[in-house]
């Protein structure tokens, strides 16, 4: 048990770090809560992808009535269920104003205390306690909270940077001036680095190329063994390794596991259940996502293969890609899925790379590096086809850096580049 005392110690230091050693902080964009729900707030994602920042921003917002505590501390290491009380008994203690008024209480790496759901459930509905917690393990993931507190939660992803995110970073104001203006070269320059280098914070303020290698390299290392190996307790070192070579140099590709299977069965000591286990550990991890076929039927669905992406283009450089239409593809990818859940890939007599549904409505979406002589009647082929199917009269093809309006079959295609699609959420 951690004395009330060192409880008081942490409480004040805490609060003076975050209030004037955090010198800046990012606004994010899945960082805002809906006001009024008396509910668990649940911050999680992908590793190094933020979530602190968030917590130190909404401290940063209350600041006379919030708490913040993050149980990677080492002097919390004995810190158990029962200490939760005695943590809010030093808080009122430090600040008895707070008795009877509305509470704040951010807890960070919330999954190293075993129980901790019953103590947030408790004082979100009975004490007046707005709580937000944020973690990386899998046991705070949407389908594991909500068992454990039986739809008393309300979750939050937070992912690496966008591009916008990334522009305000960088101090450039995100408006049409950005991209109409005299800053428009040097969002595209900004757009040339966020390709190459992806989204995560840390890597966005890192000073050198050298530093930025350094830290996602550390980065990998951490998701392999922590987020993978130690979570899921794997044994089967070569398949994993060799698995995330695979799943890291086929993004933005169709990936099929029956295809792997064949290639390495007489190369690793490995079933198909392992295969089939630890590639549902990268999901679950949300190292990677699937886009399944579009089409009615489930069962074609599930039975052609999936096109998977990455989290963040950054990771992308285990394999040292250079491939910069399949980085485009997964940029974009990242955009779409923070506007929609229901995403899928065209692949009929010709292939269209996205088909989202929003608000009941498709689009249809191509994606390259550059509308060529080799390309152009393919992709403009394969949209038109594709919109024409989705009895839609408007397509998109996102490139780097073309942009022009054409008319095929009475189908209006928009060929933007990305960078600019990013900013004015075409």
């Amino acid at each position: 048990m951690v004395s009330k005392d060192k409880l008081k110690e942490i409480i004040l230091e805490n609060r003076k770090f975050i209030l004037h050693s955090v010198r800046r902080i990012v606004e994010r964009e899945a960082g805002r809560f809906p006001e009024g729900v008396n509910k668990v707030k649940v911050l999680y994602g992908v590793r190094r992808s933020g979530k602190t920042f968030v917590l130190y921003n909404l401290f940063r917002n209350s600041k006379d009535e919030s708490l913040y505590i993050d149980f990677e501390d080492e002097r919390l290491t004995d810190f158990g269920l029962g200490g939760f009380e005695v943590l809010m008994e030093a808080f009122l203690e430090l600040y008895p104003y707070l008795l009877n008024k509305r509470k704040r209480v951010l807890l960070d790496e919330i999954q190293n205390i075993a129980g901790w759901e019953k103590f947030c459930r408790r004082v979100t509905e009975r004490e007046d306690v707005d709580v937000f917690v944020a973690g990386s393990s899998s046991k705070i993931m949407p389908q594991e909270i909500h068992t454990s507190l039986r739809g008393r939660a309300w979750s939050m992803e937070i992912t690496p940077f966008s591009f916008r995110e990334y522009l305000r970073a960088k101090g450039v104001d995100v408006n049409k001036s950005s991209i109409y203006g005299p800053e428009k070269i040097l969002v595209k320059g900004h757009f040339g680095d966020y390709l190459r280098w992806g989204g995560f914070p840390e890597i966005i303020f890192a000073r050198s190329e050298f530093d930025k290698s350094k830290i996602l390299k550390e980065y990998l290392g951490s998701i392999f063994f922590r987020d993978l190996v130690e979570r899921f307790k794997i044994n089967n070192i070569p398949l994993l390794d060799t698995m995330m070579a695979s799943v890291f140099s086929l993004f933005s590709q169709k990936f099929s596991l029956n295809s792997f299977y064949k290639q390495y069965k007489d190369k690793l000591p490995f079933s198909k259940d392992s295969l089939f286990a630890y590639y549902k550990y990268f999901l679950e991890s949300m190292l990677i996502f699937e886009v399944r076929k579009f089409t009615e039927s489930v069962y074609k669905r599930m039975r052609n293969p999936a096109k998977i992406y990455l989290v963040d283009p950054g990771l992308a450089r285990r394999e040292a890609s250079q491939d910069l239409g399949r980085l485009l593809e997964n940029i974009v990818f990242l955009e779409l899925r923070k506007r929609t859940d229901k995403i899928y890939y065209f692949e009929e007599e010709k292939e269209c790379d996205f088909v989202i549904v929003k608000d009941g409505r498709f689009s249809a979406y191509q994606v390259c590096y550059e509308l060529s002589e080799e390309n152009r009647e393919r992709k403009i082929d394969g949209l038109v086809l594709c919109c024409r199917q989705l009895e839609e009269k408007k397509g998109f093809i996102l490139t780097f850096d073309q942009e022009e309006e054409i008319n095929k079959e009475e189908i209006e295609i928009k060929i933007i580049p990305v960078w600019k699609w990013l900013v004015t959420f075409v």
